[in-house]
């Protein structure tokens, strides 16, 4: 069995590539999936292929529709959601995301330090685990295939 995990949350730090690289070293049948993360295609993609926007509000629109759609159908396809809010950034997409994986129905991790706690109190209550670090996630993740035996 193979799965598919979409990975949602900021694009500013490694947690991503830590997560990954865990996954390959365990040997876990894990695919992965997730925004664009080079932040500067992110932002220039809607230019980039609709010509350039007349101010920056129709620039990150025309990025917005396109990255959207980017994330509805990967998000679509995937078996897992794991959502990340870090300390340092502000989270809106994060929290997007994290919505539409459980109003999809996809199985949600959801990594929150113990400090954003109170914040996100409701949508931990609706993922289906809440941990505190891309460790207890990767734990969640590699049981999923432990034998039972």
């Amino acid at each position: 069995m193979k799965l598919t995990v979409y990975l949602a949350g900021e694009i500013h730090s490694n947690w991503r590539s830590e997560l990954r690289d865990k996954a390959a070293a365990l040997k876990l049948p894990l695919e992965f999936v997730g925004p664009m993360e080079n932040h500067e295609r992110s932002d220039d993609i809607g230019e980039d292929i609709l010509g350039e926007q007349p101010n920056p509000i129709l620039k990150d629109a025309a990025a917005s529709q396109i990255n959207n759609l980017r994330t509805a159908l990967l998000m679509k396809k995937a078996d897992l959601v794991v959502a990340l809010f870090g300390e340092k950034y502000k989270q809106w997409n994060t929290a997007m995301d994290a919505s539409t994986a459980i109003s999809l129905g996809k199985p949600l991790i959801l990594i929150r330090p113990e400090s954003h706690h109170h914040a996100l109190k409701e949508l931990s209550e609706k993922a289906s685990v809440t941990v505190e670090s891309v460790n207890q996630a990767m734990k969640v993740l590699s049981y999923i295939f432990e034998e039972g035996l």
